[in-house]
Parts: C-alpha cells; sequence; structure tokens
C-alpha cells in the first residue's frame, strides 16, 4: 500500500513555492507553477512511488517539468506592500541584490540555489534528487556560494556582500 504523496499539502505547497520562487522570482508566474504543479500532483498522485523517493522530491520534479513548459523566466521581483521605514527599504534594496546576483550565475548553481534555499533541502535530499553523492552536492554548494559571493562583491561591494551573508546565516545541512 502506498503512502499518499500529499498528506502535508500546506507545508508542500510553501517548499514548491519557494523552490519556484528562486527559479523564476516570486509572484504571480511562481503561484501559477506551484498551482499547475499541484494540479499535477493531485492528478498523478496514484503513479507516485515512495520507493523512488520523498514527495518533495517528486513534487520538484514535475515543478522542473511545469517551470519549462510555461511562460519565460522572470529576473525581477514584484513589491509587496512596501512600507515607509528606512530598515525595510535597506532590507529590500539587499534581498533585490542577492535576487539580482543568483539571475546571473548558471542554470546549475541557479538549481542548487533554489533546492538548497528555496525548497530547503538538505545536501541529502539534493543529492537523491539529482542522484548524486552528498559530498558532491556539498562541494557544488561551496563552488556556488563562492560565485555568488563573487556575484555580490562585484554588483556591491565586500561590505554589502558581508551584511547580506552575516543576516542569511548559511549553514551546511546533510
Amino acid at each position: 500500500m502506498s503512502r499518499d504523496p500529499l498528506a502535508r499539502p500546506d507545508e508542500l505547497i510553501r517548499r514548491i513555492y519557494s523552490y519556484v520562487a528562486y527559479r523564476i522570482g516570486p509572484g504571480s508566474d511562481a503561484e501559477d507553477v506551484t498551482s499547475e504543479t499541484m494540479l499535477r500532483a493531485v492528478r498523478y498522485r496514484s503513479s507516485y512511488d515512495p520507493k523512488r523517493g520523498k514527495p518533495l522530491s517528486w513534487l520538484i520534479g514535475i515543478a522542473r517539468t511545469v517551470e519549462h513548459h510555461s511562460a519565460r523566466p522572470r529576473t525581477t521581483v514584484e513589491a509587496h506592500d512596501p512600507a515607509s521605514t528606512e530598515d525595510l527599504a535597506h532590507e529590500v534594496t539587499e534581498r533585490l541584490t542577492v535576487v539580482d546576483a543568483v539571475t546571473r550565475l548558471d542554470p546549475k548553481d541557479r538549481e542548487l540555489v533554489a533546492l538548497r534555499y528555496g525548497a530547503d533541502l538538505s545536501t541529502r535530499q539534493i543529492a537523491e534528487l539529482l542522484e548524486s553523492t552528498p559530498n558532491a552536492v556539498d562541494v557544488a554548494l561551496h563552488r556556488c556560494r563562492a560565485r555568488l559571493r563573487a556575484e555580490l562583491d562585484e554588483t556591491s561591494g565586500p561590505s554589502a556582500r558581508q551584511r547580506v551573508v552575516a543576516r542569511a546565516q548559511v549553514e551546511p545541512s546533510s
């Protein structure tokens, strides 16, 4: 008897949306891809095989297909209810700087960032999804973060990168 892959939809939807938003930017396009992913998952839930991976991995595979067949990826972020404080303006500027730097990474690096920080997968889960080893994923993530730091330095200078990295509290995950 197979386990229902959509038993905890709220958590899965949040993680799929986060993954997609890292790939194409937050907003209506990411919501559309997430909705279509979940619709396909419901339609094909009987094809889910727990021996081939966890539900989140299955859904990310569906999201990749949906994203590939959907409208062009966006590279800008939509504003959401801006407040009039300097702190918020500074935080938005930093986020936009990071989003801009991520969009300049190559597709493999963007995928790693989306899986690790968007979908909040561990390196072990990413390795399983990409049919790799956790060590190879750790190395790839380390190199990806180095390239991202270089992009941030090029765009905003080292002090901006240090603030962003300090706020992100990047921690390796296994």
